[in-house]
């Protein structure tokens, strides 16, 4: 069993920011878990206009707070965002996240991450190796 808290990965390697300020990222599962996804807590700043490709990953989002709108770069579709909305990017899609207020969700990876990706200048994370299962960090309950 693993068992974590938001508090306890709050400023530790687990928790990633944007370098432009504009979200951050709780990494509560991750590839070393060994469990086949990785499962995040992303805070997006509000007012901010954020530009994601996950070419190597599908990713599940569940907002559980805030208001704003998802743009589909590729049909140039929007999609109002809100507490309740569940988008997935089932097809590597490019898209685009524009937080009218601050957005909170929770996100899945698969293929998981490992928790060092930065996203690239069009970006997409790469894909990294999974660690050794001993440095998986888990918490025993």
């Amino acid at each position: 069993m693993i068992v974590r808290t938001t508090e306890e990965i709050t400023g530790t390697d687990r928790e990633v920011a944007d370098p432009s300020g504009n979200w951050v990222s709780k990494r509560i599962v991750l590839g070393g878990d060994r469990v086949g996804f990785s499962f995040h807590e992303t805070t997006i700043k509000a007012g901010s206009v954020n530009e994601f490709h996950y070419a190597n990953h599908i990713e599940a989002v569940w907002l559980v707070e805030g208001e704003g709108e998802l743009l589909d770069r590729e049909t140039g579709i929007t999609y109002p965002l809100a507490a309740g909305t569940m988008y997935m990017m089932d097809k590597y899609d490019r898209h685009t996240v524009t937080a009218k207020t601050q957005l909170r969700m929770l996100c899945v990876f698969n293929p998981p991450v490992v928790g060092t990706e930065v996203h690239d200048e069009n970006g997409i994370y790469p894909l990294v190796e999974v660690p050794p299962l001993e440095d998986a960090g888990r918490h025993r309950a």
